[in-house]
């Protein structure tokens, strides 16, 4: 059984009431956005809100908002915000994406997501679990995400998504659909010569070309990796 809190050494993450617990892939995402500079920021399906709280601890003024339609999930970020030496700049929205979008609200320099990903995978029997890893009725589909992120981010804002290969490659049609680029990939892998875990892909409104970088979680030892511990350095207590 996963803890039910996770320490990081600048906040804590309390995670007993979420579907979803912190991970070794949202904490690389959470390291690696492209956050420099954002004054206004949102992350999509915040869960316990990690990705938001590693956002604000390397911004230094940017407004932060995160939106969660699980009432206990935005129940428990919204403690976890409270708790944060960043309360006053971290805002829950605790409704679905599409009622934060009739609201109308103002453009975002970046937004974060790490959404439902398991289209073709057997489903858990836990129906908020289901909705948390699984793209179903009641989820945020790829195509939602995507026209969201075209329509709410600024001229020069990104878009930065933590999906498997597969998937992440039917999302970078979705979000060019929309009118959004990939511009930057990172690929995370546990070892050398192991398959890709995720993909961390950054999207723009412009064209781009890139090389795609990678990370390995772990070295031959099996200790954590030095571009692994450069990373989370800033975030993990045994680093």
């Amino acid at each position: 059984m996963a803890n039910s809190y996770f320490q990081f050494k600048q906040f804590r993450v309390e995670q007993g009431e979420c579907a979803m617990k912190v991970s070794t892939d949202a904490c690389v995402l959470g390291a690696v956005a492209p956050v420099a500079g954002a004054q206004r920021l949102l992350d999509i399906g915040t869960g316990t809100g990690l990705l938001a709280l590693m956002a604000a601890q390397r911004t230094a003024t940017a407004d932060i908002h995160a939106v969660e339609l699980d009432p206990a999930a935005a129940a428990q970020a919204t403690a976890n915000f409270q708790a944060s030496p960043w309360a006053p700049r971290l805002t829950l929205h605790a409704q679905p994406l599409a009622s934060l979008a009739a609201t109308r609200p103002a453009p975002f320099d970046c937004i974060l997501c790490n959404p439902p990903f398991f289209r073709h995978s057997l489903r858990s029997p836990d129906a908020r679990r289901t909705t948390a890893r699984h793209t179903t009725d009641a989820s945020l589909t790829f195509e939602e995400l995507a026209a969201f992120a075209a329509d709410f981010l600024t001229p020069a804002g990104h878009l930065t998504v933590l999906l498997p290969p597969p998937e992440m490659q039917h999302f970078e049609r979705a979000a060019t659909l929309a009118g959004l680029w990939p511009v930057a990939q990172l690929v995370l892998r546990h070892r050398a010569g192991s398959k890709p875990l995720r993909h961390i892909t950054t999207f723009g409104r412009q064209r781009a070309t890139f090389q795609p970088t990678e990370i390995l979680v772990r070295d031959t030892n099996e200790q954590y990796s030095q571009e692994f511990q450069a990373l989370l350095r800033p975030f993990y207590l045994d680093l």
